[in-house]
């Protein structure tokens, strides 16, 4: 079965043609993904990563409030009994803040520019499932 992956936009940011390159992409690797569409707030964003059972919440922000949002959505995960959902965040992210990021929870984050093949790769890493234990003989 195929890691289920919520790609949203949230807050007021309406810009939402690199999110559905992200999906496309995810879609076409193997994955299978939900997008919420712009203008999502983080309570609907957490609600329907629960609802779905995803692997991965992977949060487009280009309104440079990626700090606010992303640290809002991981604690709104934990809160949702819910904190092993991967948060990653991608979008205008500067070099500077991808290490707060990460300090509030990110699991990964993509700044503008990152290659496909390796948002994509890092991805499969957070959802590989190929630990699962060995049958005994």
């Amino acid at each position: 079965m195929p890691a289920r992956v919520l790609v949203a936009k949230p807050g007021l940011d309406g810009h939402d043609r690199g999110a559905k390159i992200v999906a496309r992409a995810l879609r076409d690797a193997g994955f299978e993904v939900i997008y919420t569409g712009i203008r999502q707030r983080v309570e609907d964003i957490v609600a329907i990563a629960v609802q779905e059972d995803v692997a991965v919440v992977g949060l487009s922000i280009l309104s440079g409030a990626h700090l606010a949002l992303t640290e809002r959505v991981v604690v709104a995960l934990r809160a949702a009994d819910a904190a092993d959902i991967a948060v990653v965040v991608g979008g205008t992210i500067p070099q500077s803040d991808v290490p707060k990021l990460v300090a509030a929870g990110a699991a990964a984050v993509f700044p503008t520019g990152t290659p496909l093949e390796t948002l994509v790769t890092q991805i499969r890493a957070l959802t590989d499932t190929s630990e699962e234990p060995c049958a005994s003989a």
